[in-house]
């Protein structure tokens, strides 16, 4: 037999609703398209002008939940500071998917900084 206090309330029931809704939905590959515009757009205001026609993100036409970055390797920490400026804003699977990505943009640009210390000592 069920007690009063086995049961969920509305408002709890309605509060997991809510998450499983903006989970589901911060999947959606027009969200995600949303959030690489609003990165790209920052990315490009924050880098100086030399930089600013360096920094594009495009949705592949095949597989819509791929995007490509690219960035000059002087852009990288722009593009990174507008990932990092927009987490905060973004549904939860939307934030971790550019978690993602930018820590590996981070790691591949930690690679090359490290190529080049590399050749500069030898």
């Amino acid at each position: 037999m069920l007690m009063p206090d086995d049961l969920l309330s509305l408002d709890t029931i309605r509060k997991y609703s809510k998450q499983i809704e903006e989970l589901r939905s911060g999947l959606d590959h027009e969200v995600i398209a949303y959030w690489a515009k609003v990165i790209e757009a920052d990315a490009i205001e924050l880098s100086p002008d030399e930089l600013k026609q360096t920094i594009q993100i495009i949705q592949d036409d095949l597989l819509p939940m791929k995007f490509n970055f690219k960035a000059s390797k002087r852009a990288v920490p722009f593009l990174v500071q507008a990932i990092e400026k927009n987490l905060d804003n973004m549904p939860l699977a939307t934030r971790l998917y550019f978690q993602k990505v930018e820590d590996a943009i981070w790691e591949e640009y930690q690679r090359y900084i490290k190529l080049g210390e590399k050749k500069e000592e030898s």
